[in-house]
């Protein structure tokens, strides 16, 4: 191609940065603000279908992103990809510059879209404690966007959270930064894949500290000095920027030390840019400008919002123009504003455009987009994910596995059969909630459109309820005792009679207990969604408190994407599996872990407390925290939690030998080789999630009482033995020290390896030596590990 008869942006044979440029130099102030806003997808939609009409009044100046197809709509892949085509084929041939946008979606546990794969909320995914099923995801993810024309995601959640009161706690992977790390960086490479042009942009979010709100309130301030802020908060970011090339990163709605994180050029510009090495595009979580004004109170009016997050770097505004837009223009117009803060925004985009290669291939195939969906393999994908997120948390007895062919079995609890409590707030059948029809009395109303439909509905993908699980496991002979006792919320208990009746008869009691996760007000979790108590919602404690009042052995199956205080129920119930949010297939998963199909291998990412009293309680805490002082414990219970973090039984056992390590005085910047045997001393096989721990126990500034380093999640045949080596780059323990340096200090290190952070089976330790070695957040190294 020549520049002969097309303007140098078109000219493939030039660099990006030229046709940016050249894009940049002809457009006007008004098609500027056009690509640093979006528009509604659901805005350009009359009488049933794309409008030309609309777009003539929305689109004139073009824009930068468009907003949510799939979370908004009922429409099958097909009809949403031609939805798509229709509007870049508008801003392609119907604007001066034709510049094509960029759909935006929200994917944190699949794609959220009709018929797209439903997949376990990622505290799920983290208790897997394997960041490779993350990335299979990811690339399911990106396949099924792809089809439609999506190319930026809103996720993954990057946060790392320790407060279960906070309703988002489910979308996160947990309380530890370096798996908070590594399942962060999994999702990345998964969904933006190795060429950014066949790509879709992954988004970390939130920047930053918004898992650590005050009183576990959405959008509160979090109180979090510059050393926790950057050691522990901003680490996944950066893992996620410097290992994974994260294309994007939105900010957190809250504040930190006085700064709004949508609004604070140090936070945005100086932390994340300066510091963290990120390149990338910051989008807006949904109405922050606005909020600039009515709730942190640093504007006068929207166009001082505007101004003010501009300049502290957030280059789009989402979901739509506001701040951005004409109130914006007007300060530029009067001198307020420099254009050339715009620019530096709008040059972002339009890199990330095309480097996303959209100028080129802004259509996608309508006849194939199906083609992308409900697989089989993508079904196996998140049955296999959900199976081993399973945590089992208590196994008297054992009684667990159940033997299949037992002669009755009594199925209890509101969660036993209802799909949709399998489902996170991220999920689309809970996001689309928030769009329904709903009758007078506040019930929902069925949607009875046509199936090529803008009008969203309860859809469903095919969902696998635990009693559907428990029916393809048992056999033909065995009686199954069904009976639902109460609902997630209310104080009803004219169920129970029922259900004790079932327990009574059966030779075992399976209950089902959760929440429901959501946006809507009938959520017990989710977005907007936060808690005071952490115990079940309703009358379901006094349910499993019945059901185990008539003596039947009895097993709790909590199905929720919060972080329960149950210490009633893990006093008096034998067996206790903790299996999350686990999307469409967690029926065949607990099914499959409760009748011995599948060995239990999940592993708790975050601390699960004895009450809300204790919140926030962790097991990464620093020395001289954990514990009241003098004498241990509170005056009321315990200052331990009630459940550790990287807690989860099997059905088989495994021993830790030989632990070893080399060289044991390095220098620091030496690799450290942790070398432990571990064998399944059972007779089944199982598998196991082998954890290395590390200590500073005499350092410049208080450390953590210990520290995850590394972990391999392994699978063993009865009496296998494999040796595990971790390769421990010395980055791993550097911190800022009283002079906020970057530091790697000479001493003694404690070495840990186990089962948990509370289940430690082998010690050691080596000494660092020689002076400090100061480096750069940039140069942190992952531990990587050796299997023979």
């Amino acid at each position: 191609m020549t520049t002969e008869n097309v303007h140098l942006y078109r000219d493939t044979d030039q660099p990006v940065v030229l046709r940016v440029e050249d894009l940049l130099g002809r457009m006007t102030l008004d098609e500027k603000l056009a690509q640093a806003g979006c528009v509604w997808s659901n805005v350009l939609v009359e009488n049933g279908a794309f409008s030309e009409q609309k777009a003539r009044e929305l689109l004139a100046n073009g824009t930068g992103h468009i907003t949510r197809i799939g979370s908004t709509t009922a429409l099958r892949p097909r009809e949403s990809a031609a939805f798509m085509n229709n509007i870049q084929r508008f801003l392609l041939e119907q604007t001066k510059l034709g510049i094509p946008a960029i759909l935006h979606e929200e994917s944190c546990a699949g794609f959220t879209a009709r018929d797209a794969a439903q997949f376990p909320q990622a505290i799920g995914l983290a208790s897997t404690w394997e960041p490779e099923l993350t990335e299979a995801m990811g690339a399911v993810i990106r396949e099924q966007m792809l089809a439609v024309g999506a190319r930026h995601t809103l996720a993954p959640v990057l946060d790392v959270t320790r407060d279960p009161r906070w309703g988002r706690m489910e979308e996160t992977y947990g309380e530890d930064p370096y798996l908070v790390s590594r399942m962060g960086v999994a999702y990345v490479r998964g969904v933006q894949g190795d060429e950014r042009n066949v790509g879709v942009v992954a988004t970390g979010k939130h920047f930053l500290g918004y898992g650590a709100p005050e009183g576990g309130m959405n959008h509160a301030p979090a109180h979090i000095g510059p050393r926790e802020l950057r050691e522990t908060f901003a680490r996944p970011f950066e893992a996620a920027i410097r290992e994974a090339g994260l294309a994007s990163v939105m900010n957190a709605y809250s504040e930190v030390d006085g700064l709004p994180c949508g609004g604070s050029k140090e936070i945005l510009d100086d932390l994340l840019r300066g510091e963290l090495g990120f390149e990338g595009v910051v989008v807006a979580d949904y109405f922050t400008t606005r909020l600039l004004e009515t709730h942190h109170k640093v504007a006068e009016d929207r166009g001082h919002a505007g101004q003010i997050a501009l300049e502290a770097g957030i280059d789009v505004e989402l979901p739509q123009l506001d701040c951005y837009g004409e109130p914006l223009k007007e300060r530029i117009e009067r001198g307020d504003l420099s254009v050339d803060v715009l620019d530096r925004s709008v040059r972002r985009l339009l890199q990330m455009k095309f480097e996303l290669g959209l100028f080129e291939r802004p259509y996608v195939k309508e006849e194939a987009a199906s083609d992308a969906y409900g697989r089989p393999e993508q079904v196996a994908l998140a049955r296999e994910i959900a199976t081993k997120s399973i945590v089992l948390l208590k196994n008297d007895g054992p009684l667990l596995p159940l033997d299949p062919h037992l002669g009755s079995i009594a199925v209890i609890g509101p969660s036993a059969d209802d799909g949709r409590l399998q489902q996170g707030d991220y999920s689309y059948p809970a996001h689309v909630e928030m769009i329904y029809k709903r009758s007078a009395d506040g019930d929902t109303e069925p949607n009875l459109s046509e199936e090529s439909s803008f009008q969203a509905g309860p859809y469903y993908v095919p969902m696998v309820s635990a009693l559907d699980g428990i029916r393809s496991v048992v056999s033909a002979d065995t009686e199954i005792l069904v009976a639902r006792g109460c609902d997630i919320s209310g104080d009803a208990t004219d169920g129970f009679d029922k259900a004790t009746d079932a327990a009574r008869r059966a030779e075992v009691a399976v209950v089902c207990v959760g929440g429901k996760s959501g946006l809507t007000p009938d959520a017990t979790s989710g977005e907007f969604r936060d808690a005071s108590d952490l115990g079940l919602t309703g009358v379901q404690q006094q349910l499993v408190e019945a059901v185990v009042a008539t003596g039947t052995p009895t097993v709790v199956v909590l199905l929720n994407g919060r972080a329960f205080a149950l210490p009633w129920i893990a006093e008096h119930v034998p067996a206790i599996l903790e299996a999350w949010l686990p999307g469409q297939e967690g029926g065949h998963a607990v099914a499959g872990v409760l009748f011995g199909k599948s060995n239990p291998a999940g592993r708790l990412p975050i601390s699960l407390p004895r009450s809300a009293g204790q919140v926030p309680v962790y097991y990464n805490h620093k020395s001289g925290g954990g514990r009241s002082q003098m004498l241990g414990d509170y005056i009321d219970g315990s200052t331990k939690p009630l459940y550790p973090f990287g807690h989860g039984l099997s059905y088989t056992q495994f021993s830790y030998d030989n632990l070893d390590i080399d060289p044991p005085a390095p220098s620091p910047r030496d690799v450290v080789h942790i070398a432990i045997d571990v064998t399944n001393v059972g007779d089944i096989q199982g598998e196991e999630v082998v954890q290395l721990y590390v200590h500073d126990p005499v350092a410049s500034c208080t450390r953590p009482i210990k520290q995850l380093a590394g972990f391999k999640r392994l699978a063993f045949d009865p009496g296998e033995t494999k040796r595990v080596t971790f390769l421990l780059d010395l980055s791993q323990l550097a911190f800022f020290d009283q002079q906020m340096r970057f530091v790697v200090e000479p001493g003694v290190i404690d070495v840990m390896a186990g089962a948990s952070s509370d289940d430690i089976r082998a010690t050691g330790a080596f000494e660092i030596q020689g002076d400090a070695r100061e480096l750069s957040t940039a140069d942190i190294v992952p531990t990587s590990a050796e299997v023979d």
